[in-house]
């Protein structure tokens, strides 16, 4: 089995691999024009951004890739709407949608002829997306890193939504290499999404400390945690997380942006993102899929790429040998 092409509504993806798009300035211009170039879709993430810098990032991207450009975008921002009508406006490729459930995108999205994909994580809200619009589905599991909208494993999950639906399901959570793509593929998904991956990839923006804790820290250092958004979220252990932990009010807000349609106020969740954006060990939450201690380098997407297939290839070569009758 060669690695297939991805076909979304009337796009076709080169390889099977989507770049997770991460929020509050982690998935930029520089590293989604990366995995655009690579023949992924390179995502850029609108939650956090305000709209002039959300125009300035896809312009920028736009403009240096003939490539695929997606856009993600949370749900429970305040700004939703704004964000993918600002993205449309840049001619993206492609919407995707999570942390929450939006009617409205589907209809914004017919309206400029884009394709949207959803964020699931059971067979039922696959149905619904699918009956709404949507062009594929992402299936996302506990091990994933940020928000999460269930505590099963993606290869739990996978099975049971591919055969709800027609569309293209794309499975995400907490992969960390080419083998992982493989055994996804076999197990029934059109293509993989990956955010830790690329996060930790050379043209990822965010600041060096940001990746040398991740590349530092033990997978026992990881953390389950409830967001300030209200879903469950894979943080590093960090002061911050520690002193929220301990249910330490000195951590909450004083003051308040409004940036969540609904917010809990443990703490400021957009200040705790930008500063671990920015390196700030002290006060930020640094998100990150499971299987982190897996990724031992920070590499240029281009190796990131061929690594990738490769070792997706030598799987599914692997599997196709021992399915063979014995003398063929």
């Amino acid at each position: 089995m060669e690695i297939p092409s991805l076909k979304i509504g009337d796009m076709l993806v080169r390889y099977p691999i989507i770049q997770g798009g991460m929020a509050v300035s982690v998935s930029t211009a520089e590293l989604a024009t990366a995995v655009a170039d690579e023949g992924g879709i390179g995502v850029i993430g609108a939650t956090g951004m305000n709209m002039d810098n959300l125009r300035s990032q896809m312009r920028e991207a736009r403009a240096a890739t003939k490539g695929l450009l997606g856009l993600n975008v949370m749900v429970a921002a305040r700004e939703f709407k704004e964000s993918v009508l600002v993205a449309l406006k840049e001619k993206v490729d492609v919407v995707i949608a999570g942390a929450g459930f939006s009617r409205d995108i589907f209809t914004i999205c017919k309206e400029w002829k884009t394709p949207v994909i959803t964020m699931v994580a059971s067979a039922k809200v696959a149905r619904l997306s699918e009956r709404l619009g949507a062009s594929a589905v992402i299936v996302e599991g506990c091990d994933a890193g940020g928000h999460l909208g269930t505590e099963e494993h993606t290869t739990d999950l996978l099975p049971a939504i591919c055969e709800a639906v027609s569309i293209p399901v794309i499975a995400a959570g907490g992969f960390a290499d080419g083998s992982d793509i493989g055994r996804m593929l076999e197990l029934g998904a059109a293509g993989v999404q990956m955010g830790t991956r690329f996060l930790l990839s050379d043209e990822c923006t965010v600041h060096k400390n940001f990746k040398d804790l991740l590349i530092n820290a033990k997978a026992s250092d990881l953390v389950r945690i409830m967001s300030p958004v209200g879903l469950p979220a894979n943080a590093i252990r960090t002061p911050l997380v520690a002193k929220y932990l301990a249910q330490d009010s000195s951590i909450k807000p004083t003051s308040c942006d409004a940036c969540l349609k609904k917010c809990g106020k443990q703490f400021c969740i957009l200040e705790a993102l930008t500063a671990a954006r920015n390196g700030d060990y002290e006060h930020g939450l640094f998100f990150t899929g499971k299987r982190f201690a897996d990724i031992t380098s920070v590499e240029p997407v281009k190796k990131i790429f061929v690594d990738l297939l490769a070792d997706a290839q030598a799987y599914l070569n692997r599997t196709l040998e021992k399915s063979a009758p014995v003398g063929s």
